[in-house]
């Protein structure tokens, strides 16, 4: 998600599962050409498997991009048709491109031909007066003929015309069964289903009708929700026990991008809803909003921060 997912985001979410596939923020074509790609592409080894979301509609630049993606290790290059923003809009790409399957196919095929990885793209069921049916279809056959190895789809429209960016992630109706009548209508390609999914259960009971479940704003607002990922989905153990003891295995990586001049706030901004219920949780957000973006802090006030939860939540447990 853009301005949310970043590297220091993701490594925290590999804290908390090992199984999750993780994206990154949605990047345009020309700034990885021609921007710092160190910056905008670099990632941590532990954040496999990652895969690089792309913006854009030139299917050269694509292809351009996607072999860049490739080479700097990512596992999984996707193509963006399904962000609402004006400025996606403005720049003909994102979910505008629900209005150009070919161009949209064009893409994924010069792709494909660049790199060796999974192509994928991510898209809504329609935008503005198209009819979902019709038009999740067309794409979906366009994109798949191409060579897509999944699709991702956000199971609302987005009207571009008439709401804004924020409204677009709500007041569309959501339609599962439009995504699930997809899969079963294109059986052998693996379809994943997003938008409005709240929790882990939830998710399982997606995966009745589809072969995965993307969460977004659940995961990054409230991302206790993915310690149960590996569990609840997978049947395999978890990588930690509690938050507490994600959060503190996450130190020795925060202090090492602390020396590289990097400031706590870029890690901590990620952790606000990381104990959301939790007695503690709200000294814990204090604590870190207070001291964490001070230039000089370190992982020191995390540290403290961490041991206001769980002062609080003994003292809780006592009561």
């Amino acid at each position: 998600m853009m301005d949310w997912t970043d590297r220091h985001c993701r490594v925290f979410h590999r804290h908390l599962t090992r199984r999750a596939r993780l994206y990154t923020e949605m990047v345009t074509t020309g700034a990885v050409i021609h921007g710092d790609r160190a910056r905008l592409l670099g990632f941590d080894a532990s954040e496999h498997p990652v895969a690089l979301q792309l913006g854009g509609s030139n299917p050269g630049d694509l292809a351009t991009a996607a072999r860049i993606g490739e080479d700097f290790g990512y596992d999984e290059i996707n193509l963006n048709v399904g962000c609402p923003s004006d400025r996606v809009k403005e720049g003909r790409f994102g979910a505008c491109l629900m209005a150009e399957p070919d161009l949209v196919a064009d893409g994924v095929a010069a792709m494909k031909r660049a790199v060796l990885i999974p192509v994928t793209v991510k898209c809504r069921i329609g935008i503005d007066d198209q009819d979902p049916e019709v038009a999740l279809d067309r794409l979906a056959r366009a994109v798949v003929s191409a060579g897509a190895d999944m699709l991702i789809v956000h199971a609302r429209k987005a009207w571009l015309n008439g709401l804004s960016p924020k409204e677009n992630r709500d007041i569309p109706p959501l339609d599962y069964d439009r995504v699930y009548r997809l899969k079963a209508a294109m059986p052998q390609v693996p379809i994943v289903i997003n938008g409005g999914i709240g929790s882990v259960a939830e998710a399982k009971r997606h995966l009745d009708h589809v072969d995965g479940v993307m969460l977004g704003r659940a995961a990054y607002q409230e991302p206790w929700r993915l310690l149960a990922v590996d569990r609840d989905i997978f049947g395999e153990a978890l990588p930690h026990d509690d938050m507490i003891a994600a959060l503190e295995a996450m130190m020795p990586y925060i202090a090492e991008q602390l020396a590289r001049g990097t400031r706590l706030h870029a890690f901590t901004r990620h952790f606000v809803g990381a104990f959301h219920g939790i007695p503690g949780a709200r000294a814990f957000r204090r604590h870190l909003s207070v001291h964490g973006v001070k230039a000089d802090a370190g992982v020191d006030v995390l540290r403290d921060a961490l041991a206001l939860v769980r002062t609080q939540a003994t003292a809780s447990a006592a009561a």
